[in-house]
């Protein structure tokens, strides 16, 4: 299992950390997906890591914005 470390805005509550979990679990390989809010921060454990256009996809659809 490899993790990565993405960057995602406009999270506030724990709602949005409930939204971007969900979200990012469905894509496959996804084993464990941790947000670390006040950093703005997910870190997402998988085999294989999803490529970058399905996870900004997924935070997308959980209503936040991809920024690194």
């Amino acid at each position: 299992m490899s993790q990565n470390v993405i960057a995602v805005t406009g999270m506030t509550c724990s709602h949005c950390v409930n939204a971007v979990t969900a979200e990012i679990s469905k894509l496959g390989g996804v084993t464990a997906v941790e947000v670390d809010l006040e950093a703005g921060k997910v870190t997402i454990t998988a085999d294989p890591q999803p490529d970058q256009d399905s996870l900004r996809a997924a935070v997308e659809e959980a209503g936040y914005e991809l920024t690194a």
